[in-house]
């Protein structure tokens, strides 16, 4: 199950149990209130047989004077004690009064209490279960409608290896005839921005392959610059890096390299700058462009603040870091610049 996927499920079924939990909470309440208004009625009525039998197992008797305040058959409260009085036989000036102790009261409660938290926490196990089986039920068309686009998505991606690999072998032949040249060399990097785009779509498919590698982050980051020179020739690119050797997946931290870089060449200001830097365990991207509106969205799915591309390039950004646990930060100022922060402790070796 993908990441997607699994936060629809997530989402759904706590939603649903959510629903289900305040329904039930709200039926727990209410049938505590009724069985213990129960209870004190069959208390009631335990007293009232004591006053007439005089079998009054566990509780206590008085004869008290009958005064205006004392209304016969009706419960009391006292310290959480109940009592009651009733009237006694050729006694026209007393009143029994029976008292129903507060432990024996307390205890009764508690064990009705306790009764009603067993049921709760049975019913909260059933409402789990059907919470999950819905919200999987509810996920399944979502699953069939994304595999058919992934699918359809994989066809074509697949399509474009036949005619990009014939533009590269032809490339490789004009350049033997008509030796180095400018235009060849665009035409070179725009097949490469293609492949780029390709593999960024099959990583947003397929996701990251679990393989890690040491390799140097100053010797990748030099090695990928000149591929972006030339693609924006109006940007200067500097790096400022030491040596730093980490275990990572390498083609998984080319990709989020080459996001980086590309963003701040195509969204930089004209004679713009971009510096890598590396300052203690984190690598830096600096550029003098736009800035960013909403630095908090652009790791979002889609997300764009420009016409040009598609949306998906800093989310792949994102989701290779989480995988390869490397922390990302952004900070950006509207025409001053964007800086992005990757932090490579947890793969330094």
């Amino acid at each position: 199950m993908k990441t997607y996927e699994a936060e629809s499920l997530v989402k759904s079924f706590l939603i649903f149990f959510l629903l289900l939990e305040v329904l039930l909470a709200i039926n727990t309440w209410y049938e505590y209130g009724v069985q213990k208004t129960a209870l004190e009625a069959k208390i009631k009525d335990r007293m009232r047989l004591c006053a007439y039998t005089i079998e009054c197992g566990g509780m206590q008797t008085d004869f008290v004077d009958r005064s205006k305040g004392k209304e016969e058959n009706v419960l009391y409260r006292n310290g959480g004690s109940l009592y009651s009085y009733f009237t006694v036989p050729k006694a026209e000036k007393h009143l029994m009064k029976v008292i129903y102790p507060k432990q024996r009261f307390e205890a009764a409660v508690k064990n009705l209490e306790e009764t009603l938290l067993h049921k709760f926490l049975l019913y909260t196990l059933f409402s789990a279960a059907v919470s999950l089986l819905f919200s999987l039920y509810a996920l399944m068309p979502l699953r069939r409608a994304l595999r058919l686009n992934e699918e359809f998505v994989k066809d074509i991606l697949h399509d474009f290896n036949t005619p990009l690999s014939s533009m590269k072998i032809n490339l490789k032949l004009f350049r033997k005839e008509l030796g180095e040249s400018p235009k060849i060399a665009r035409l070179e990097n725009n097949i490469e921005t293609m492949l780029s785009l390709q593999e960024n779509l099959q990583t947003f498919l397929k996701g990251m392959q679990t393989q890690t590698e040491v390799f140097d982050i100053a010797s990748l980051v030099h090695e990928r610059i000149p591929y972006f020179e030339v693609l924006y020739p109006d940007i200067i690119y500097h790096a400022s890096l030491s040596p730093l050797k980490i275990k990572a997946n390498r083609d998984a931290f080319v990709r989020i390299v080459d996001n980086l870089l590309s963003n701040a060449g195509k969204y930089n200001k004209p004679e713009g700058q971009v510096l890598v830097s590396i300052e203690n365990s984190l690598l830096k991207i600096e550029d003098t462009g736009k800035g960013i509106a909403h630095p908090e969205k652009v790791f979002g799915r889609y997300y764009k603040e420009q016409e040009r591309g598609i949306g998906i390039g800093l989310h792949i950004v994102k989701k290779l870091c989480d995988e390869m646990h490397i922390p990302v930060q952004i900070s950006s100022r509207r025409g001053e610049g964007t800086t992005f922060s990757l932090d490579l402790s947890r793969v330094i070796v």
